[in-house]
């Protein structure tokens, strides 16, 4: 991928936190959204796998790309069931094909191992887990004292097994920073207070057209919604018109069609018809 001259590696990211840089991160969905993040100069983006294709990479400029490997819900890899530690390793050599830097895995300890022992750079997840909300619940985690030393063993943990980075995910502020700073994992913060390594948010948050509940830690930077229903109600009226154009014959007008000169087609029409 040598057209992103300028495109940081996982030893960049590491060298970031040691110098204390803040990095941001965004949640993007489509090319347009990479492209608006990478012409911004955000440092990091997450990337679902079902989104992620040689479009989004190149849409990603010099971005480093985390890209959520297919689980649980998402569903399937190449028409397999994600489960085993091979089928999570078989997504991650993939997508790493394409040009993704670090993938994020909040499987097993021993999946997440595994992908390590490969040289892949794994980004775990710490705190509120969406994909076992089940056991949790929505809600801070690491308020109770015995809740915050979980965590942080869990911390240790990823960090022993050789995990490079974690979503750091509605932790108190406090307790983020004592994990932040006694661990080389570069923690993603969402919702995780100033300490984090870096800050990270939706862009459907950031640009104000989220169908979702808004985080605490959400901040609409621009209101797009409006304007983007706006958008959607022209698509739509401009949909109706040529609809109707269609309907009444008016589309295709003689503007839009090729003609053929009467002694050309004649010729035409004596061949054809024998």
């Amino acid at each position: 991928m040598g057209m992103y001259h300028n495109r940081p590696h996982v030893e960049d990211i590491r060298q970031m936190k040691k110098s204390g840089q803040k990095l941001s991160m965004l949640f993007v969905s489509t090319p347009d959204e990479a492209a608006a993040a990478a012409a911004a100069g955000i440092h990091m983006l997450s990337i679902e796998g079902r989104y992620f294709d040689p479009e989004m990479r190149q849409a990603a400029g010099d971005c480093f790309v985390q890209v959520g490997l297919p689980y649980g819900s998402y569903g399937s890899f190449a028409g397999r069931p994600l489960a085993t530690a091979e089928d999570y390793l078989r997504a991650a050599f993939h997508f790493a094909g394409i040009g993704g830097d670090a993938f994020y895995c909040a499987a097993s300890y021993d999946i997440q191992k595994t992908l390590c022992d490969n040289y892949i750079p794994v980004v775990g997840h710490i705190g509120l887990v969406p994909s076992y909300i089940t056991w949790t619940g929505w809600r801070a985690v690491g308020k109770a004292a015995d809740e915050a030393v979980r965590i942080w063993r869990h911390t240790q943990k990823l960090e022993q097994i050789g995990v490079f980075g974690a979503e750091l995910e509605v932790v108190p502020d406090r307790v983020a920073k004592f994990l932040t700073e006694n661990s080389s994992l570069v923690m993603l913060g969402m919702g995780a207070g100033k300490y984090a390594d870096a800050q990270y948010l939706f862009t459907e948050d950031v640009c104000g057209y989220g169908k979702n509940h808004k985080p605490r830690h959400g901040k609409v930077y621009r209101n797009l919604g409006p304007e983007l229903e706006k958008i959607q109600d022209e698509r739509v009226a401009a949909f109706k018109d040529y609809k109707a154009d269609v309907d009444s014959g008016k589309y295709p007008g003689y503007e839009h069609t090729v003609p053929i000169v009467d002694a050309e087609f004649d010729i035409f029409m004596k061949i054809v018809k024998g």
